[in-house]
């Protein structure tokens, strides 16, 4: 099967007219699976919780969310995407899986990223499978790599291919999701954004692009650049992806020792982070620095 991802620059707020770029690049090449890149159509950086509520959008009758399965029918194949999703009083960063026939599966954000958490509620979703293209398939957006339960609930599940919407700001998801997709024995398609935005008296964010797609045995099958659009399309063997034995002596998931994992579903035992974290004007979002401007 082909694998592709979009890798776009969104102008914020302007969804329509995301919309009619991406359905473009679309245009420009055939995948069975094409992934979109977090908050694709809206742009990342909010600076109020009105403006969430004005852009967010319900699922699957919302207008991204219909366009994207107008695409899919249109292209014959399956989409996922992520944006912002309101589902009552509550907004999530989500992704959605699309094809020919409609909603497939929906996924919300588990790791909510910096100033995400002034916006958005966590998902509640977990992280679920779905069967598609002919796959199966799991999805997580941007941050949840940083966790790698995430992979791993996703590859116990039985996934092929994890989906990975993203805005990355951080150096090391490339890098990292090498190594997720190693230990998990996964494809893994990452389509992140490029550009950057600051907004009203917001620190710059500079989005690094490389999006890519790597294999189970971590080779990187195709990396984007980093500062423009690209659409990349590789062929894969999903099987691949469900051979799980090391060597003749080991196997990636019956070698686990779930006996002595207890400790990774017990809270740590002090937390000094707030609960609803407020960011600093003067603090930069990576580091935690003192922020320069421009």
């Amino acid at each position: 099967m082909d694998l592709g991802f979009v890798q776009n620059s969104p102008i914020f707020g302007r969804v329509k007219a995301n919309l009619d770029h991406v359905s473009d690049l679309l245009m420009k090449a055939e995948a069975d699976l094409f992934v979109l890149p977090e908050l694709f159509a809206t742009g990342y950086q909010f600076s109020s919780r009105k403006e969430v509520e004005r852009l967010a959008e319900s699922v699957p009758d919302g207008p991204t969310t219909k366009r994207l399965i107008a695409l899919a029918h249109q292209r014959r194949c399956v989409i996922v995407a992520g944006l912002a999703e309101r589902k009552g009083r509550c907004f999530y960063n989500s992704a959605v899986v699309v094809g020919a026939k409609g909603l497939i599966g929906l996924y919300r954000k588990s790791h909510l990223f910096y100033e995400e958490t002034l916006w958005f509620t966590p998902g509640n979703t977990g992280f679920r499978v779905w069967n598609a293209a002919g796959i199966t398939l799991g999805v997580m957006v941007c941050f949840d790599w940083f966790f790698p339960e995430s992979m791993r609930c996703m590859a116990l599940a039985g996934a092929d291919v994890v989906c990975h919407p993203a805005n990355l700001v951080l150096p090391h998801a490339p890098s990292a999701m090498i190594t997720r997709c190693l230990e998990n024995r996964v494809f893994a398609v990452t389509a992140d954004r490029v550009g950057s935005e600051e907004r009203a008296d917001k620190e710059r964010l500079t989005f690094i692009g490389t999006s890519q797609i790597v294999s189970p045995q971590g080779e990187v099958l195709a990396r984007a650049g980093t500062d423009r659009e690209e659409v990349r399309v590789v062929t894969i063997d999903p099987k691949d992806a469900r051979r799980k034995t090391i060597n003749r002596y080991n196997h990636l998931l019956g070698d686990r020792r779930v006996d002595l994992y207890d400790a990774l579903t017990q809270p740590p035992v002090e937390s000094t982070r707030p609960r609803h974290p407020r960011a600093s004007k003067r603090t930069h979002p990576l580091s935690g620095t003192p922020a320069r401007s421009g």
